[in-house]
């Protein structure tokens, strides 16, 4: 339990709600640390708090707001600071490009990317007065490989991997470290559908080289990994945890003769 060195921490959670914010709250709170839930609704956090327990808290936040990120980084500052922030919240709105409305276009960006951006600004002000402090982005292959008909989705999820770095470079002499996990395919209650039908779920596992879908579970691990001291040298990286999903391209192009 203590080989990570998180226990005693405060880390923040945004998405929390969700099916990989959920698994990265439980793992963090597995390891001795606190965890701020933050969501949209308090429905959403407050009966995954009272099973944590440790002081949990659930705040409900919503990531286009500025004034609702402030108020929540104060209501973590007055319960002892945040050491992790893990930006993890999203949003997507299918469709594609040459009908993508405006209202879409800018509603992904707020939550997918100024949220972010925001979140570390509120929540890391107190790490840069302390000097220590560690970021963590949930971002997605589709940060560097186009996902069609999603709208800003994969634009926003590549701005992500920028965030980091930048914040890596200018907040590196402060003490902390900025770096992102970037998910393929795995499988959360909002993915379900596609794996609802056995042919899609086997023409995706087909896809992977490790032939299975990742739990949201798979994603916390690396996370915690991320935020430990155990990768106190890591910083400004992309992390692709995605079974070499990525690896594949390359074996999607006939070549008449080879296997």
């Amino acid at each position: 339990m203590n080989w990570l060195g998180l226990e005693g921490k405060t880390a923040v959670v945004t998405g929390a709600g969700g099916g990989i914010g959920q698994a990265l709250a439980r793992a963090f709170a597995g390891q001795g640390a606190r965890v701020a839930l933050i969501d949209r609704t308090l429905e959403r956090t407050q009966p995954l708090a009272a099973e944590l327990g440790n002081d949990a808290l659930a705040i409900a936040c919503d990531l286009s707001r500025p004034e609702d990120i402030e108020a929540a980084a104060g209501q973590v500052d007055r319960h002892g600071g945040v050491d992790i922030l893990v930006n993890n919240a999203g949003v997507l709105r299918p469709g594609p490009l040459d009908s993508v409305s405006p209202a879409d276009w800018s509603m992904m960006l707020s939550v997918n990317l100024t949220g972010y951006m925001l979140a570390a600004q509120a929540f890391g002000k107190g790490m840069v007065a302390r000097g220590a402090g560690v970021l963590v982005h949930v971002a997605s292959v589709a940060g560097s490989e186009p996902q069609p008909a999603s709208g800003a989705y994969s634009a926003s999820k590549a701005a992500i991997l920028m965030l980091s770095r930048q914040l890596a470079y200018e907040w590196g002499p402060k003490g902390i470290r900025s770096n992102t996990l970037s998910p393929g395919l795995v499988r959360t209650p909002l993915s379900e559908a596609f794996y609802a039908d056995d042919t899609t779920r086997q023409r995706r596992e087909a896809m992977v080289p490790l032939r299975r879908i990742a739990t949201p579970d798979d994603m916390a691990d690396v996370a915690l990994f991320l935020a430990s001291p155990r990768a106190s040298y890591v910083t400004g990286q992309d992390v692709v945890v995605d079974g070499g999903l990525t690896q594949s391209l390359m074996g999607l192009v006939p070549r008449p003769g080879y296997a």
